[in-house]
């Protein structure tokens, strides 16, 4: 198991925008797509403006397979183009769990 936290830093109060954007189009094309949810957050202390997901996944493997479906698939394509004008950066990274810690996600 893998778990990939993707960290998007945002223009200076474009954060609703953005969320109003991902909730209404983004995240019914994501979901089905990556699949498992771990979560999606918001900033309020420390660096601001930033939006925060993480997505579980069985291994790398499992992660390009359903990142390359999600680049070909046409509406994220006109959906990505909608909300990259609001975003100044992107970090990704992939986390290994703890021995101890069970992920939990919310199914598509």
């Amino acid at each position: 198991m893998i778990v990939e936290e993707r960290i998007y830093t945002l223009r200076a109060g474009e954060a609703g925008a953005y969320l109003a954007a991902y909730e209404a189009e983004g995240l019914a094309i994501q979901r089905p797509i990556l699949g498992r949810m771990v979560g999606y957050y918001t900033t309020e202390f420390g660096p601001l403006n930033q939006v925060i997901h993480l997505w579980a996944y069985e291994s790398l493997q499992e992660r390009t397979e359903r990142r390359v479906r999600l680049l070909a698939d046409p509406a994220w394509k006109a959906y990505a183009a909608k909300v990259r004008p609001l975003v100044l950066t992107q970090e990704n990274k992939l986390l290994s769990p703890a021995p101890f810690m069970r992920v939990r996600w919310q199914e598509a």
